[in-house]
């Protein structure tokens, strides 16, 4: 029998042969304890407040399932557009992260043959930009001041590639998984065009580098992306990882035709506490149902990582997965 790593392989590659559906993120083994990631966002402690490396105001309440930024017209980093670059201070990633990877690389070496090594980055182009000034400062300086957000994202680019670099020179994954929210359950934040137009290209620059090292580019975006999926991709993102329920994913994987794997397809309406085992195995019946029988598919909750935030809901999931597998593949 395949591998979890050596039938994901086969599940993401086009015209692949994978013996069973992959089962959410178990075929992924994150290393944790990188100093890019504890310099960067190590300061995110449950029930305390705090600024970030950026200088933006992250709220962790106790009883929150993660940290968020609250950014205000009074808050904001970014106080004048046109004058950016007087209070953007970009962190110098290879001057405070050179050292202090021993753990990671440890890490790394536990994870058991047969399956793949992945790092996690949070907060991608877009979202970095909505957590220097507000959400809607952020999407009409998109369109008012063109020439600025270019040179921001310009900015917030190079550092996510001096990021990237550190991760594949200490550790060399075999998966990225690099977060950006593009839109919400219904619909993007944005005109595809606008998307294309400021995101794609640098993007594409980020994700050309890891397929020049050889790692492959799992993108999370929990997101209505429908309309930019063929983008997506075209940049190189081997994985779109988060694809809601409210895409059209059938007619994505028929579009697609093996260039982009898709996973998610799990409504997180079942993730709550009060959700009954009954309600959580109807939902993954009509997931696996709808697309079990499509190539490229994992099913998968939307998250940008690995669990579900109750811990009820995760075995089922997995129970109907391998129940799903036993029955139409015969393992």
């Amino acid at each position: 029998m395949l591998s979890p790593k050596d039938n994901l392989l086969e599940t993401i590659r086009k015209g692949g042969h994978p013996e069973r559906l992959p089962v959410c993120f178990t075929p992924f083994r994150p290393i944790g304890g990188d100093p890019v990631f504890q310099f960067v966002r190590g300061n995110r402690v449950r029930g305390t407040n705090s600024y970030d490396r950026w200088g933006t105001y992250i709220s962790f309440p106790e009883d929150q399932p993660a940290a968020i930024p609250i950014v205000t017209p009074e808050n904001q980093v970014i106080r004048n557009i046109e004058e950016w670059e007087r209070y953007v201070k970009v962190p110098d990633l290879r001057a405070n992260c050179s050292q202090g990877w021993e753990t990671a690389r440890k890490n790394k070496e536990a994870i058991p043959e047969g399956y793949l090594s992945m790092t996690v980055m949070g907060t991608g182009i877009f979202e970095q930009l909505h957590m220097l000034m507000t959400f809607e400062d952020t999407l009409m300086n998109l369109l008012l001041y063109p020439e600025e957000m270019h040179e921001i994202i310009e900015a917030v680019t190079d550092f996510r590639l001096e990021y990237m670099k550190l991760i594949v020179e200490n550790l060399h994954p075999d998966v990225i998984c690099s977060h950006d929210d593009w839109g919400s359950e219904h619909a993007m934040f944005m005109h595809p065009d606008t998307w294309r137009a400021f995101f794609k290209e640098p993007f594409r620059k980020l994700y050309t580098y890891l397929h020049s090292q050889g790692v492959l580019v799992m993108h999370h975006a929990d997101s209505f992306c429908e309309p930019i999926a063929e983008d997506m991709a075209e940049i190189g993102i081997d994985i779109w990882q988060g694809v809601l329920p409210t895409n059209d994913i059938v007619g994505l994987s028929r579009r697609l035709d093996g260039r982009m794997a898709l996973m998610g397809g799990v409504s997180s309406v079942i993730d709550r506490e009060d959700s009954t085992e009954e309600e959580i195995r109807r939902e993954m019946r009509r997931v696996l149902d709808s697309y079990g029988q499509l190539h490229n598919f994992i099913p998968s909750y939307t998250y940008g990582g690995p669990g579900t935030i109750f811990s009820h809901v995760l075995p089922v999931i997995h129970e109907e997965i391998e129940r799903y597998n036993r029955e139409h593949f015969g393992v």
